[in-house]
C-alpha cells in the first residue's frame, strides 16, 4: 500500500509541474506581450536616437576621408533586416521568447519552492520569487552594467562587458540563493522580520563589496546626450520590471485554484 501511494504522488507530482510549467509558459508569453508594448512606445525613441547620432557620426568621418567616403559607397549594403521590423515584429518576437523562457524557468522554481515559506499560499509564494528574481536577474546586474544604446560602447569591448555582466549575474543569483537559505533558517530561530531585514542586509553587503571588486565601464562617446542614455536604461529596467511582475502575479493566480483548492485534498486523502 506504501508504495502505491508513493507511485501515486510521483505520478501526481509530474502531472502537476508538467500543469506549472504550462501556466508559467503562458503567463510568460503575456508577460512578453505586454513588455514589447512599453519597449515599443518607451524604448524605441532612444534607440532611434542614437541611431541618428551614429549616422551623424560616421558621416562626418566620411565627409573628413574622401577615399573611404568612394570605399564606402560601394561596400555598403542594405540591411538584412530593416529598422522598422526590428522595432515591431523582431522586438515582439524577442520579448515573447524570452518571456516564455523565463516563465518557464520561474514555474520550476515555484514548484520547487511552494510550500517551503512557512503557512504562505501560492499567490504570496510566486510573488516573493518575482521580487526576487527581479533582484537578482535584473536590477542588480543593470546596476553595475546597464544596457547600452546604439553607439554607445566600443566594438573591441563587447566581448568583456558580456562576460562581466553574466559574471555579475550568475554571482548575484548565488547570492541571492544563499540569502534565501539564510532567511529561512533565521525564520524558525528569530521570526519573520528579523529574517527578512538580518539577510536582506546581508545581500546588499555582499554585493556592494561584489560591486567594488569588480570593474567599472564607462564608454560613453563625446558629444552623445546623457539624456538619450538615461531614457534608454530606465526602458530596460522598466521591461524587465513589467516581465516579473505580470509573471508572478498572473503565475500566482492561475496556479492558485490548481494548488490549494484541488490537489490538495487528493494528495491528503491519498
Amino acid at each position: 500500500m506504501a508504495g502505491i501511494c508513493s507511485a501515486f504522488l510521483a505520478i501526481k507530482g509530474n502531472a502537476m509541474t508538467g500543469s506549472l510549467l504550462l501556466r508559467g509558459m503562458l503567463v510568460g508569453v503575456l508577460a512578453g506581450f505586454l513588455a514589447f508594448i512599453f519597449a515599443n512606445r518607451v524604448g524605441e525613441p532612444p534607440i532611434d536616437l542614437a541611431i541618428i547620432f551614429e549616422e551623424q557620426m560616421s558621416a562626418l568621418e566620411e565627409t573628413a576621408n574622401a577615399t573611404a567616403t568612394a570605399a564606402a559607397s560601394v561596400e555598403e549594403e542594405a540591411p538584412l533586416v530593416s529598422r522598422a521590423t526590428q522595432a515591431t515584429t523582431g522586438l515582439a518576437t524577442g520579448l515573447i521568447s524570452y518571456g516564455a523562457a523565463i516563465g518557464g524557468i520561474f514555474s520550476l522554481v515555484f514548484s520547487v519552492a511552494y510550500g517551503r515559506f512557512g503557512t504562505l499560499g501560492a499567490r504570496a509564494t510566486a510573488a516573493i520569487l518575482a521580487v526576487l528574481a527581479y533582484i537578482s536577474v535584473a536590477l542588480v546586474p543593470l546596476l553595475k552594467y546597464p544596457g547600452n544604446p546604439p553607439a554607445v560602447g566600443f566594438d573591441e569591448t563587447v566581448g568583456s562587458r558580456t562576460t562581466l555582466f553574466f559574471v555579475l549575474l550568475a554571482v548575484s543569483i548565488a547570492l541571492m540563493v544563499v540569502t534565501v537559505m539564510m532567511a529561512q533558517k533565521l525564520w524558525r530561530e528569530r521570526g519573520v522580520w528579523n529574517a527578512v531585514l538580518v539577510s536582506g542586509a546581508g545581500y546588499m553587503v555582499a554585493i556592494a563589496i561584489v560591486f567594488a571588486i569588480m570593474p567599472s565601464i564607462n564608454e560613453m562617446p563625446e558629444g552623445f546626450a546623457p539624456l538619450v542614455v538615461w531614457d534608454f536604461r530606465i526602458a530596460s529596467m522598466g521591461i524587465h520590471l513589467i516581465l516579473w511582475t505580470v509573471i508572478g502575479l498572473a503565475f500566482g493566480i492561475t496556479s492558485e485554484r490548481l494548488l490549494e483548492n484541488r490537489d490538495r485534498p487528493r494528495l491528503a486523502r491519498a
